[in-house]
């Protein structure tokens, strides 16, 4: 069905006059008179009674009428919708993270890039590295924010910070007091981990593995915070990012990991081959451009 048709019919329908509709629409009155004969054989049925010299709705084209106005709002709506989606300056951005992103280093991004484009709205999934990688394959996220490297080929990754992981310790253990640690000096002890599927859980793991050995896992979180709790608790060690810079965890030392693999990259995760709204582009150039210098001032 021809939507400039159906527009036509209730330009006739208000006017009820043929003649009165095809002057406001700029038409000639026997073009308007075919469409809307067209009309009526694709809708088989008669749209207008004839009154005089004008016209009004038949009990069918009353029916018609209410369909046609929504037609033509859902059209208008949806042209709406296109006009905004085009526009880098209005929209949103669905953007996933990791946990340990969550505190400083994403809200710090989206602070300094609304800064300059307010009309940017976003919409925020906090998980897993897996669970992150799955939300920018089936499409419900634009971009990611993720460490390690995600192993589809269809995600482009580009990396954006590298930071030297660190050793929690409660405040009273024995290595409290220095500075820097290597794995191979907490062996033996109990570790807090981060759930299967995160990216400090594979870390952590390879990290041992180089030393031959297994992690003696105590417990596991999800979120940073939970693990730091845990390990003020006492309840064991773990390996973790750094804290913002300033961020004091009361009952917690961080001492940086001299391991050779003590460390982790951050990078920006989308589908290569999925199009992209100028919003997501601009928020995406964004983050490539000045992700690595914000993620080092917070830290």
């Amino acid at each position: 069905m021809d939507l400039q048709s159906v527009r036509w019919f209730l330009a006739v329908a208000e006017h009820g006059h043929v003649t009165n509709a095809a002057s406001e629409l700029r038409v000639s009155q026997p073009g308007l008179s075919r469409a809307i004969a067209r009309l009526e054989r694709e809708l088989d049925a008669p749209l207008f009674d004839r009154v005089g010299r004008g016209v009004v709705l038949s009990r069918y084209g009353r029916v018609f009428a209410e369909h046609a106005r929504r037609l033509v709002a859902e059209e208008e709506a949806a042209r709406r919708a296109l006009a905004q989606a085009a526009d880098p300056e209005r929209g949103e951005v669905s953007l996933a993270f990791l946990h340990t992103q969550g505190p400083s280093f994403v809200p710090g991004l989206i602070r300094r890039y609304r800064r300059d484009h307010p009309g940017v709205a976003f919409r925020l999934s906090q998980d897993r590295s897996e669970r992150v990688a799955a939300l920018v394959l089936d499409g419900r996220a634009d971009l990611a924010i993720t460490s390690p490297r995600p192993d589809d080929p269809s995600l482009t990754w580009r990396p954006l910070v590298t930071e030297r992981l660190q050793l929690a310790v409660p405040a009273d253990h024995r290595l409290a007091s220095r500075s820097r640690a290597r794995v191979r000096d907490v062996l033996d002890e109990p570790f807090v981990a981060f759930q299967v599927g995160t990216g400090l859980r594979a870390v952590t793991e390879e990290l041992f593995a180089a030393c031959g050995a297994r992690p003696r896992i105590a417990f596991e979180g999800e979120e940073t915070s939970t693990v730091r709790g845990l390990v003020a608790a006492g309840l064991g060690v773990a390996v973790v990012a750094p804290p913002p810079a300033g961020e004091d965890v009361p009952g917690v030392r961080h001492l940086t990991l001299a391991d050779p693999g003590g460390v982790r990259t951050i990078g920006l995760v989308w589908a290569a081959e999925r199009s992209r709204p100028p919003v997501v582009e601009g928020f995406r150039a964004f983050v490539l451009e000045r992700g690595g210098e914000l993620r080092g001032s917070a830290n």
